[in-house]
């Protein structure tokens, strides 16, 4: 069970502190409740490039970085469709360093045309190396363009193209902030050897100050059901042919998450999953085949993506595909092999909360989901999934119509 002590500012920061005495180190975790999702469709990689910009410099502070290291921290940040994350860990001694940093960002970037020029060249470097001249670097943008015609998921946390990042402008830059970079759009989570009077003090006497702003209301365009499989075909210079395929699935909130979760890992968690056993090892179609899910907030993605041997053909290969997954809807699966990945799946989450750093974003994340607590109760949701709800759920997400199909050939 891992204790956390939840309170709100007046400005509405929600503020969640885990203390952890084995640790000499902090961690304070600092969640916005925006993604790529919450994007203007015609201006896309917004909250991707804000990751980036909150970096290099606020209002009274020239450099992020600097004083963090001479506290002996170290920080980093990370985007989705969901929401944007920022962490730093350093000990707990100088802890306070943390709090005036991410309290003065949060106050206001410096908005300054030399930084958006630097951190544009950043987004826009990295949007050429790996999704532009990168092999297969363009498939998920092809695959999500194609999987949904109405949700801001069709398109990447990096921007749907290129030159939406390039003509970003400094008031695009300042609306985007004011819009989600808010206490009322935030959550902060405080985790290693602290106290809870401690953080109360801290996060009033640096965050208590700023006004909460105007809470973002979210009304994202509903996806309608998929009523017919849709297909694309790609021709590159890619060194092999590969075979990428995706299904719509249920919301992370959803009940049924945690069958498609266990799911994943029956068909493709590691070397003795039914994929790599049928797929690699027996028949020698594919090199490697990997199975997973986006899991998103909104309803999601799960895909199937493999690289053939080298001769094998795309029809062989994907008919070989779709015979271990009528396997899955017609036999379903042993209360062994159903044990056998849920015992993988608990340990996963036992690995994952051995870090004070994982505890904090885990924290936050599911609070932002709405229930901090379903760090102490997912596993029992994935230990409850019965082999039949696993298989009337491999029944829904595997229907032919349900399905978005790529075949990438290589043109070398």
């Amino acid at each position: 069970m891992i204790q956390y002590e939840k309170f709100t500012l007046d400005n509405g920061l929600r503020v969640l502190v885990h203390q952890d005495k084995s640790t000499p180190m902090a961690v304070v975790n600092v969640i916005y409740d925006v993604g790529a999702r919450d994007e203007n469709p015609d201006k896309t990689g917004f909250a991707h490039l804000f990751e980036h910009l909150m970096f290099g410099g606020s209002i009274n502070i020239p450099s992020y970085d600097e004083p963090l290291q001479v506290a002996g921290g170290e920080n980093n940040a990370f985007t989705t469709n969901d929401l944007t994350n920022y962490y730093c860990q350093l000990p707990v001694e100088n802890i306070e360093t943390a709090f005036w940093l991410e309290s003065d960002r949060m106050l206001s970037l410096a908005f300054d045309a030399k930084s958006l020029a630097v951190q544009r060249k950043v987004v826009c470097e990295e949007f050429k190396e790996h999704y532009i001249n990168k092999p297969y670097g363009d498939v998920w943008h092809k695959m999500r363009e194609l999987s949904y015609i109405r949700h801001p998921y069709r398109w990447m946390t990096i921007g749907k193209e290129l030159k939406h990042v390039e003509d970003v402008k400094l008031q695009d830059v300042k609306d985007f902030f004011l819009k989600h970079y808010t206490p009322a759009n935030a959550v902060l989570v405080v985790a290693g050897n602290v106290t809870l009077d401690a953080v109360k003090i801290l996060a009033q006497k640096w965050f208590g100050p700023i006004a909460a702003g105007d809470k973002y209301q979210r009304n994202l365009p509903i996806e309608p059901v998929q009523t017919v499989p849709r297909f694309l075909e790609v021709k590159a210079k890619v060194p092999i042919d590969a075979l990428y395929k995706c299904w719509h699935i249920c919301s992370r909130l959803d009940k049924r998450y945690y069958a498609t979760e266990l799911i994943t890992e029956i068909l493709s968690g590691g070397g003795s999953s039914r994929l790599f056993q049928a797929l690699v090892k027996e028949k020698k179609l594919f090199s490697n085949i990997d199975c997973s899910h986006s899991g998103s907030t909104d309803a999601g993605l799960l895909s199937i993506e493999g690289k053939l041997v080298k001769g094998v053909s795309m029809k062989d290969a994907e008919a070989a595909l779709m015979e271990e997954i009528y396997t899955l809807q017609q036999k379903g699966i042993s209360e062994k092999e159903l044990q056998k990945v849920k015992n993988k799946t608990e340990s996963m989450l036992a690995f994952e909360d051995m870090s004070v750093m994982s505890r904090a974003t885990n924290l936050a994340m599911y609070e932002l989901l709405g229930d901090a607590n379903l760090i102490n109760t997912e596993l029992d949701k994935y230990q409850a999934v019965t082999s039949e709800e696993l298989l009337n759920e491999s029944k829904a997400i595997f229907h032919e119509n349900n399905c978005n199909t790529i075949y990438y050939y290589s043109n070398n």
